[in-house]
């Protein structure tokens, strides 16, 4: 399960803990279990710095989580399908970056930040033959209120009259998306594959999301023609669980991807940064072990936004679990 934003069960803890999650950074046993005895290797001890770096999943420990709209297949048509697309093929990682950059650190609001990115590309240029009402769905972040103003736009653009709902968590604005009271909403391809697959097959089904986009799409049309519902085509931009460090860590040691850390970084001396279930979720700890070979000496149980990032610029963290999408990495 990913740790990232309301896609996920897990509560992100609230800004208001900074300080609190900041005070046991670097400690043994800060995510309340001892610092592990059996740790091979140095490691290497954090670097402070002013900005962050991802480090590139080369390996592809997590699911493809890309942008996608989901309809509701009795009002989907192809002007509808044609206006969430183009948004869909507008959009990359950096420019949702950039977006919630807008609005989480400089304050506009996801309005005013969907009309000035929409400007900028022609989001509602060459769109037509849509008519009557729509409603559109988003929910309660900021990146998906930011996502659905964009589908408002592009809709409009083609002739829709659009309607924007905050409709909450997955369980509640599912079943409405089924039934057509909201028709469009902002989705993510891996965690709404699952969720529909374990809706059918019950919360200990094989998993049919994976790291391949393009299986886990066909997977999630499958299991969205059962519920009424049609997607449209995934974009580049993907929100997913990631692993940043600061530049100036990743000059020092030459590092640019989860390999690389591996090679050099593994081992005592490193320390992992993030959210609470971190040690316990196949995405977090438990896959970099897996998958890469990662070790820690140590983890600071913190969050995974700005704690996090404040914890790796102040030094106190070697890696630290951001999500891939979080404004906090384009501010520098």
């Amino acid at each position: 399960m990913s740790l990232t934003r309301s896609k996920s069960l897990i509560a992100v803890p609230a800004i208001g803990l900074m300080a609190l999650a900041l005070a046991a950074c670097g400690k043994a046993g800060s995510s309340g279990t001892d610092a592990p005895e059996d740790v091979a290797g140095a490691g290497c001890a954090p670097v402070a710095g002013t900005s962050l770096v991802v480090l590139e999943d080369d390996k592809k420990l997590q699911n493809a989580d890309n942008i996608i709209a989901a309809v509701n297949a009795d009002a989907s048509s192809e002007a509808l399908l044609a206006a969430v697309n183009k948004v869909a093929a507008a959009l990359d990682t950096q420019k949702l970056i950039g977006l919630n950059k807008a609005v989480d650190i400089d304050r506009k609001t996801p309005a005013q930040a969907a009309e000035e990115f929409a400007a900028a590309n022609g989001l509602a240029d060459g769109l037509s033959g849509g008519s009557g009402e729509l409603t559109v769905g988003h929910g309660n972040f900021s990146e998906s209120n930011t996502i659905a103003e964009l589908y408002k736009i592009a809709l409009e653009g083609a002739g829709f009259t659009v309607e924007l709902q905050d409709v909450g968590n997955r369980e509640l604005y599912e079943p409405a998306l089924e039934k057509g009271d909201i028709q469009v909403m902002p989705e993510y391809a891996a965690t709404l594959a699952e969720f529909l697959n374990g809706k059918a097959n019950g919360k200990d089904a094989p998993p049919v999301a994976s790291s391949d986009l393009a299986a886990t799409v066909t997977a999630l049309q499958g299991l969205a023609e059962k519920n009424n519902l049609v997607v449209g085509e995934a974009s580049p931009a993907a929100d997913v669980n990631a692993y940043a460090v600061t530049k100036e860590f990743a000059d020092q040691h030459q590092i640019k991807t989860l390999s690389d850390f591996a090679a050099k970084c593994s081992g005592k001396e490193s320390i992992l940064g993030g959210p609470p279930e971190c040690p316990e979720r196949a995405f977090c700890q438990p896959g970099l072990k897996e998958t890469y070979g990662i070790e820690f000496g140590q983890f600071s149980s913190l969050d995974i936004g700005p704690s996090t990032q404040a914890a790796l610029k102040a030094g106190e963290i070697t890696l630290g679990t951001v999500l891939s999408t979080d404004g906090g990495l384009a501010a520098g």
